[in-house]
């Protein structure tokens, strides 16, 4: 296994990375809140992970990668009102279309995407736990943190608990016993969908389905939690109040990794200010390559706004001078030469730069995962190439794949210079994601939107069974 670092948002500096059970190492991003269809914003910081990943896979280590869906919390249940439709049912439909930008975008990497409704019995039984343990308390129907309990709370993001104030998810709420404790167990609403307690009906609050999540999957404690940098405060701080509190072990997380925000001129992008750029609509107009390059070519950590007019611009050319010797390359490799005509060798000089390169670019990144440094060596490789370009006919298969091997890297662990064949698609996950859609609707007792689910399948040439409590699916060709 590489050794590799990583800046540790707790610790504030640059830690090499221990995992705690190795080779396995335990990754959980925060993912969508999708009342609404996902944006750009929300890709850099996914891109990003999927890179950690692929790399830590490449490094030898096992990755159990997780990712969040908070399919429900007020806002979707406010975007759901709006619209006429059940909370839970545009939940479902939004994150589906996310699946399908997510797998053209090359974000392949995660192992679950659990969502927060199918860990009601582990959220009701932290709470339990937490209030036997003095960390929260019911009221009025809900049940609440105490935040003075927990000495800690404000260590990973230096603020003070007095700048929790009513707006965002801080909800205003009199049944509290102080401004800054938080919901854990929300009093149900006419209307909206709530589950059975011992405090009465009601649903989880935002920062808890987190916790109950990582707790049923990586235990008390795992290696590393990602997410961007509005998250830290107060919701990774929350996130560690609550599972500490919880089990008593700690800490939760051994390294918390927040990316740079995606701005729009100047400013965040969010849905609240209505500044966001559907992902699925930059995908049609800039392509995956384009974008997955643009990403990367920053540091992670670092602001990078987004200007279809002169960024996309600046990044399509890039990409297209970075990625024209890998296209070669690629091209001459998949195509029938006549047999004789392709064997002459590369230089000496040139395949052990090749081969030395690999090696530089992993330990580009093992330096806190700069992407940006990697993708200037692979820059320097172009270069190198792009005069030789009309000579690559005349080389062995054996002599390209060894130049080709610098771009091999950059597929594997970057996700670059990907050529899909014309028309294809990554159907099994989108599939798999719309099945299991299908049985949340189902087990809710929501029939007519299984029925158009179904429907919706059938439609794309997919055809479902149900048998045995199980669904299987299989294409239909139609003539």
């Amino acid at each position: 296994m590489r050794r590799f670092s990583v800046y540790d948002s707790m610790s504030r500096e640059v830690r090499p990375f221990v995992p705690i059970s190795p080779p396995r190492v335990g990754l959980f991003v925060c993912g969508l809140t999708p009342q609404d269809e996902a944006h750009v914003g929300h890709a850099r910081t996914f891109v990003f992970f999927d890179v950690v990943a692929r790399a830590l896979g490449r490094w030898g280590y096992r990755v159990l990668s997780v990712q969040n869906v908070t399919n429900l919390d007020d806002k979707v249940i406010e975007r759901a009102a709006a619209s006429g439709a059940d909370p839970l049912a545009l939940s479902d439909r939004n994150f589906r279309a996310w699946r399908r930008s997510s797998e053209e975008l090359g974000i392949r990497t995660v192992n679950y995407f659990p969502y927060a409704t199918d860990y009601i019995p582990e959220i009701l039984a932290q709470i339990r736990g937490l209030i036997e343990r003095g960390y929260a308390y019911a009221s009025a129907g809900s049940v609440y943190y105490t935040v003075a309990k927990f000495a800690k709370y404000g260590a990973l993001s230096g603020q003070r608990t007095d700048a929790l104030r009513p707006g965002a998810r801080i909800e205003v709420d009199p049944a509290k016993r102080a401004p800054e404790d938080f919901a854990v167990w929300k009093a149900a609403t006419p209307g909206e969908p709530a589950w059975e307690s011992p405090w009465g009906p009601g649903r989880p609050g935002w920062h808890i389905e987190d916790t109950a999540i990582t707790l049923r999957l990586f235990g008390p404690r795992y290696d590393l939690h990602g997410g961007g940098l509005d998250l830290i405060f107060p919701h990774h701080e929350s996130e560690i109040a609550l599972a500490e509190g919880a089990t008593g072990e700690a800490p939760l997380v051994n390294y918390w990794m927040h990316g740079g925000m995606l701005t729009m001129r100047g400013e965040k992008m969010s849905k609240s200010l209505g500044n966001v750029v559907p992902l699925a609509d930059a995908l049609r107009e800039h392509g995956p390559m384009v974008l997955r390059f643009y990403y990367l070519n920053a540091h992670y950590r670092s602001p990078l706004d987004f200007d279809r007019e002169k960024s996309l611009a600046e990044a399509r050319e890039a990409y297209a001078t970075l990625s024209l010797p890998a296209d070669r390359l690629a091209e001459i490799l998949g195509r029938e030469r006549p047999e004789g005509s392709a064997t002459g060798e590369a230089p000496a000089e040139l395949v052990a730069a090749a081969g030395a390169l690999a090696d530089r670019l992993d330990a580009t990144l093992a330096e806190d995962f700069n992407t940006r440094e990697a993708i200037a060596l692979l820059f320097g490789w172009s270069r190198t190439l792009a005069p030789r370009l009309d000579r690559l006919e005349q080389l062995s298969d054996a002599a390209l794949e060894e130049l080709r091997s610098p771009y091999r890297w950059g597929e594997e662990v970057l996700g670059l210079f990907v050529r899909e064949p014309v028309g294809s698609e990554p159907l099994a996950p989108v599939v798999e994601a719309t099945i299991a859609a299908r049985a949340r609707a189902r087990g809710r007792g929501d029939y007519a939107e299984a029925d158009r689910i179904r429907a919706e399948l059938s439609a794309a040439g997919i055809e479902l069974e149900d048998r045995g409590g199980a669904t299987r699916w299989h294409p239909v060709r139609r003539s």
